[in-house]
């Protein structure tokens, strides 16, 4: 679990991005809708409008996604414990993988592929966020991604809300062809809320504008009532245990 020291500064960013998530673009369907980094033909402007999602089951070979279990199994590249209570990755550390290197170096929209789905093993209110890095270097995102919900094309004006005293740089870094999560709560309390269909993801709040964000379909529909959002981390389990 990611631990982190208070920063008003860092969750005000957040925010004002999560709040404009309504001009999220729209997603396929299938067992988990993805966003896809542009190849031959696809016709995905480079920096403008949203990226188009699809309902492939993966856009990355080379990594396996969430297969029923939560996790990866099998995912290309190192697999780092985590960043320490200051802010540095903890296991087979090089520049590339601080925080300090992933900051300056945010990812762009374009080399990501993000998915979500249901996995086995956790409450069914729980969704996990996947997004892979298809480039060739590392490159960093925010504390978490950004997390709307709409309902039918229509945005339902509900934020997931990340774990609070965050502080530091926003950054966690995520190697070339590796998968990062995080865990996204529906209905933390079971209460009752209105139903989501679709869930609106900006994978990096604090360095992408909100053209980047992507609309996916949510295989299992559910009632949205103060949901969360875990922090980024190297397995789903994890960012759920930051919740």
């Amino acid at each position: 679990m990611r631990i982190h020291q208070s920063r008003a500064a860092a969750l005000a960013t957040v925010v004002g991005f999560v709040l404009a998530l309504t001009g999220c673009g729209g997603g396929s369907g299938g067992t988990g809708g993805e966003l896809k980094a542009p190849a031959a033909g696809t016709g995905t402007p480079a920096g403008s409008g949203t990226p188009a999602a699809s309902g492939t089951a993966s856009a990355t070979p080379t990594v396996a996604g969430p297969s029923g279990t939560g996790d990866p199994a099998g995912a290309a590249g190192p697999t780092p414990t985590g960043p320490d209570g200051k802010g540095k990755a903890t296991s087979g550390a090089d520049a590339t993988t601080e925080d300090a290197y992933a900051y300056t170096h945010p990812c762009s929209a374009r080399n990501l592929t993000v998915k979500v789905t249901s996995p086995q093993g956790f409450p069914a209110t729980v969704r996990v966020v996947t997004v892979t890095n298809n480039g060739s270097t590392t490159c960093g995102l925010d504390f978490h991604p950004a997390v709307g919900f709409s309902a039918k094309g229509s945005a339902l004006g509900i934020q997931a809300t990340p774990p609070e005293g965050l502080g530091g740089a926003p950054a966690h870094p995520v190697r070339p062809g590796a998968t990062t999560y995080a865990a996204v709560d529906l209905n933390p309390s079971g209460g009752g809320g209105p139903v989501a269909d679709e869930i609106n993801i900006l994978a990096d709040p604090s360095h992408m504008p909100n053209a980047d964000g992507v609309s996916l379909p949510l295989a299992t529909t559910g009632a949205v009532a103060k949901p969360r959002v875990g922090l980024y981390h190297f397995t789903a389990r994890d960012s759920f245990e930051t919740l």
